[in-house]
Formats: C-alpha cells, sequence, structure tokens
C-alpha cells in the first residue's frame, strides 16, 4: 500500500488534538472502525463503544506531541503508523509511550481499526 505518510499522521493529529479540546468521543466515534479496539498501556482493551464513553469523561490533555513517526505497509488496505508521543496535563506526569494506529481505507477513507500504546521503560506512564 503507497499512501503519504502526511495523509495517516494527519488523521493521528486530529485525534490528539480532539483529546486536547475535549470532543475526543465524537473525533474517535467518526474515526474507528465499528470493530476497532484500542491497546492502551495501563492494561485496558477498549471497543469503539467503551472508548467513545470513555472519552466523554475524560480530563482533556494541555498537549501532545508525535516524534519518530513512520509507516509500516499492513496490505492491501491497510497501513501501521508507529511513533513516539509524549502528552502532558494539568500536575500529572507527562505522559510518553510508544504508540502504533493501524488504519484500513474503508469506503474511500482511512478508519482506525486498531490503537496500541506501550509505556517507555523507567519512566512514568
Amino acid at each position: 500500500m503507497t499512501v503519504p505518510i502526511e495523509v495517516v499522521l494527519r488523521l493521528e493529529h486530529q485525534g490528539w488534538e480532539s483529546l486536547c479540546r475535549g470532543n475526543g468521543a465524537e473525533v474517535y466515534g467518526q474515526l474507528m472502525t465499528e470493530d476497532a479496539v484500542m491497546v492502551l498501556a495501563h492494561g485496558l482493551v477498549l471497543d469503539r463503544a467503551a472508548v467513545i464513553a470513555s472519552l466523554d469523561e475524560a480530563p482533556t490533555w494541555d498537549r501532545y506531541e508525535i516524534a519518530d513517526e513512520r509507516l509500516v505497509d499492513a496490505g492491501d488496505d491497510g497501513v501501521i503508523l508507529v511513533y513516539t508521543g509524549r502528552a502532558s496535563r494539568a500536575d500529572e506526569p507527562e505522559f510518553h509511550a510508544l504508540m502504533s494506529s493501524v488504519y484500513r481505507r474503508l469506503d474511500g477513507g482511512w478508519r482506525l481499526a486498531l490503537y496500541q500504546q506501550t509505556v517507555v521503560p523507567g519512566e512514568p506512564g
């Protein structure tokens, strides 16, 4: 699959920006496939409905950063965005993790099928 990294990275930024604005439930509700899941660093696996419900109540992030991004081909209609993410909010320690997002091409657009976080060893998560 040949897709410019900017296409998928734009979707990833839209997701993070929604988490900063507080409308993540709406954005991820539209972005995720019906059978999508998120595998979170603190040990939860959430399906699409649980993600939407949890984001309705989630505190917003103050800032985020995406670095070291790269794409991995996942077949005819898929691509995986892998990157290092950092985010912070209020007085909490910075969240620093390795992240991957699997996107599938559906109905002419890209949709998030799987999102996964792994906390960087030796740092708070």
